[in-house]
């Protein structure tokens, strides 16, 4: 079965991003708009178990963590994504490192950039359009979020909760 794990902001920052995302992203309906903190990856029911055990270590030694949403920015010209932009921070980086260093899967692709998807899979037009009208727009949004979930993906593609983990909790 295939896992990924993530956080999910506020419903008010999730709220507008789904006012985006509805029209420019077709994953809208598949998952909730999210924070990657690791990339799919394939486990067994008997290795989930360890791994959920593992993600509970690892939750107990990190911070809820503030994230502030500083700006649209795409991944041009790699894809046609564009993302509202969280800033990275050193407790960001680390709880992503350490989910690479101690679960399964391979290395990402790509270095870890923190964002909350808003459109993607457009055509170069769409995109050059959308990027512009969202740039001026803007955002400017500070929230800590308390928690992050591993998820495992439906055979219609939607993504689940398997479990949550609240950070610094006994």
């Amino acid at each position: 079965m295939k896992y990924g794990i993530v956080m999910f902001p506020s419903k008010k920052l999730q709220d507008l991003v789904n006012s985006y995302r509805k029209r420019y992203d077709p994953h809208y309906a598949l998952i909730p708009p999210h924070i990657t903190l690791k990339h799919v990856f394939e486990s067994s029911d008997d290795e989930i178990k360890t791994v959920s055990r593992k993600l509970n270590q690892l939750s107990k030694q990190h911070h809820p963590m503030k994230i502030h949403v500083s700006k649209v920015s795409t991944f041009q010209p790699v894809n046609n994504t564009i993302y509202f932009k969280v800033e990275p921070t050193p407790e960001l980086e680390q709880l992503n490192k350490e989910l690479y260093s101690e679960l399964p899967g391979e290395e990402p692709e790509y270095s870890f950039v923190p964002h909350i998807t808003i459109g993607q899979k457009l055509s170069n037009d769409e995109h050059s359009d959308i990027y512009g009208q969202l740039r001026m727009v803007g955002i400017d949004h500070e929230e800590v979020i308390d928690r992050f979930h591993l998820l495992y993906q439906l055979e219609n593609g939607q993504w689940t909760v398997y479990e949550t983990y609240r950070l610094g909790e006994e």
